[in-house]
This record gives C-alpha cells, structure tokens and sequence, in this order.
C-alpha cells in the first residue's frame, strides 16, 4: 500500500511540474488582450482576444520608431518646433529650437518615452503630426494590420487611436528584423550631451523592467521592447525574447496591473511548450526542373532557410505543396522558378520562392523533335496540296484554249 502511495505521489509531481508548460488558459492571463508569436516567421503561438480592438498607448512608439528609421539617417539634425515642447505626458522637455539628432531622439523615444520626442520626429519626417499619422496607418496597413488606426505618434488617449494584439506583434515582428531599432530597445541606460538650447545632459533610462538585473521582474531572456500606460488604456506591453535559438514576441493590451508576470507566463510557455524544427534548408533541393524532354535535371531549393515551432508534445509538421512556373525552356542560376507553400491543416503558413541551382540554356537545335517534324510537314502539304492544285487548273485551261484556237 505504501509503495502504491508513493508511486502516486511520484506522479502527481510529474504532473504538476509538466502541466503549466503545455496548458496556458486565458484565464491565467490578467491582460484583457494578448499574443505570443515566432518573432521570425510570425507563427501564433497563444492569443486571447488578439483581434479585438484596444487603446496601444505608448507601444504606439514602435511604428513611429519604424517609420523614422525607414525614412532618416541617425545622425540627421532636427531642429525642434513650437508644439513638441507643448506635449502632454512623459518629455524629456524639449525647447523650441532645439537642434539634436534623430539617434537621441529615438532613444528619448523608446527609453523614456517622450511624446514630445515623438512629435518632434513626427514633424521632421512628415511636416505635421497629421501627416505623419497617414504615413503609419498607410505603413501599418502595408505590414497587414487589418484592424488598427493611429491619429497620434505616442499613443496620448484618443477614441479613435487603437489597435490590436495580433496588429501589434505584427509591427512589433517588422520592427525586431531593424538591428538599429533592436539595439535601441536592448539599452538601459544612453545620455544626450548639452545641445544649443540645453546646458545639462539628458540622463535616459529604459522604462522596461524585464532588463534590468536584479530587479523584481528581470527576465534574463528578455531583448526589449515598449511599455505603455494611459489611465484609460491601462497597461500595455510589447515584449521580446530569445532562448535557445527560439526568437519570441509577446504582446498584452489593457492588463489593470503591472504587465511583467503575465508577459513572463508567456515567454515561459513559448519556451518550454515548443521546440524549433527545421523544415526547408536553402542548400538541400526540394525537387527537380525537367527541362529538355528529360536531357536537363535541375536542382531547385528554396530562396531561405525555413523553421517552425511544433509542440513538444507533438510531431505535426507543415506539408509542402510544390509549384513549378510553367513553360519553362531556359533557366540561370538563383532565377526563381516557382514556390513552395507551407500548409498546416489546409492553412498557408508561408510561401517561400523557389531559385534554380544552375544556369541552363536550351540547345536549338534539339528543340525540333520528332513531333516537330511531323508537324512541320503536315503544315508543308497543307501549302504545297493548294499550289500543285492551281498549277494544274492553269495547265488545264492553257490546254483548253489552245484547243479551241485550232477550232
């Protein structure tokens, strides 16, 4: 009875200690909205209501940040206007006529949070923060976010500024692949040296405690990215992490209290519950490009490498479904050919391109084939049957009128 016990006792251990890896409800979630994806091939590992709508607040930051790097140099002079200084909520109190960089400014931007930081990029990239508001909805679109819009470039309250989890690690996932953006976001600490119009340094801190070692909620996987707070958004956050290889996004919009345990709970989940397998290999052929009636094999591979997170528990790969661009005749080497699709449970997970290993150029010569030939001389007595037939009628009718001439 004893060893029975003990035994039971043993599993239920196993139990406890394997379950909170593989069963994450959205009850364990506080946040009312959250996602978890690859940070590589966008993969959806855990959602709750990733499509609803909320306020993004500062995670707004990052599409501005996005947008500066995409449309600036780092070290292009911008010279501050009348409004910034007049932005409500967290500055690092910008003066009217200031001159800094774009660098200083993004790092004021991601780190401390600065909407007056946000509007004076805003104003150098577009002319106004309305314009530039038209170049994010227009550059969030492009990203595919379906269900966001912004009128605003540091997430300040409004009705109609909003977004979606699934939205924001799609930005989030764009802005991770910018080293420059991803540096900025991994600093904890920078300093802006005395400008024209100020005379002390500016000393910035990073706002995301996940980085910061010792701290209460410091995640030593953690790489960046936003915190965000208005007292109607409440809580928000878009975070990163890498372990093992595994690049992972976690967002959570409108939590009531402080964002980290459930960003932790995510992370940990992605970490322990999935496991990294290689699906494509850019160097091993997924098949062969018949040219030539079979005298030319053509090793195809696709254009990159390709990874997927499968469970742990579970051995489920994506199919591959192979499409060769017809017609083909001559090929040159990393000329693209076709695509493979990735499909899991009928769903595209991705469509990567296929290139040709080689180059290959159709000999002329061996293009007329036998059923070439044969087609070459129907097309020749369908034009000499016609002829010979009015050679005869002329020779005919020569006959006959010499005929009636004797007559």
């Amino acid at each position: 009875m004893k060893k029975l016990s003990y035994i039971f006792f043993v599993l239920l251990l196993l139990i406890s200690f394997n379950t909170p890896a593989s069963a994450l409800q959205n009850s364990d979630i506080s946040s009312e909205a959250a996602i978890l994806i690859d940070a590589d091939t966008g993969q959806v590992l855990f959602e709750k209501n990733s499509n609803l709508k909320y306020a993004p607040a500062s995670t707004t930051k990052i599409l501005t940040a996005l947008i500066v790097l995409d449309k600036c140099n780092l070290q292009e002079k911008v010279i501050v206007g009348k409004k910034p200084p007049y932005a409500d909520g967290s500055k690092i109190y910008l003066l009217e006529g200031e001159e800094l960089t774009v660098e200083q400014l993004l790092y004021a931007l991601l780190l401390e949070s600065a909407n007056d930081a946000a509007e004076a990029l805003a104003e150098h990239v577009a002319g106004s923060v309305e314009n530039f508001s038209k170049m994010m909805n227009e550059y969030a679109k492009n990203l595919g976010c379906k269900n966001s819009n912004f009128i605003n470039p540091h997430g300040l309250y409004d009705d109609n500024h909003y977004t979606t989890a699934y939205d924001m690690a799609l930005i989030a996932k764009h802005a991770m692949q910018n080293e420059i953006f991803r540096t900025i976001v991994a600093t904890k600490n920078y300093k802006i040296p005395p400008t024209n119009k100020q005379t002390e340094t500016r000393y910035l801190n990073n706002h995301n405690k996940l980085l910061w070692n010792g701290g209460r909620y410091y995640y030593k996987y953690a790489t960046g990215i936003k915190t965000g707070y208005t007292i109607k958004a409440k809580h928000t956050f878009v975070g990163s992490a890498t372990k093992d290889n595994i690049n992972l996004i976690a967002v959570v919009l409108k939590s009531p209290t402080a964002v980290y345990p459930d960003i932790t709970k995510l992370f940990e989940f992605g970490f322990n519950s999935f496991k990294k397998e290689k699906i494509l290999d850019k160097l091993v052929p997924v098949t062969y490009l018949n040219l030539d009636n079979g005298k030319a094999l053509i090793p195809v591979v696709p254009s990159k490498d390709f990874y997927y997170l499968i469970k742990s528990s579970e051995t489920k790969l994506p199919a591959q479904n192979i499409i060769l661009n017809k017609n083909i005749k001559s090929v040159h080497k990393n000329e693209i050919v076709g695509k493979v699709e990735l499909l899991l449970d009928g769903n595209i997970v991705d469509s990567i391109d296929l290139l040709a290993t080689q180059d290959y150029k159709m000999n002329i010569i061996n293009t007329i084939t036998k059923p070439n030939i044969q087609l070459a001389k129907k097309n020749y007595l369908k034009f000499i049957y016609p002829v010979m037939a009015l050679f005869l009628i002329r020779g005919f009718y020569r006959k006959y009128k010499r005929k009636k001439g004797l007559s």
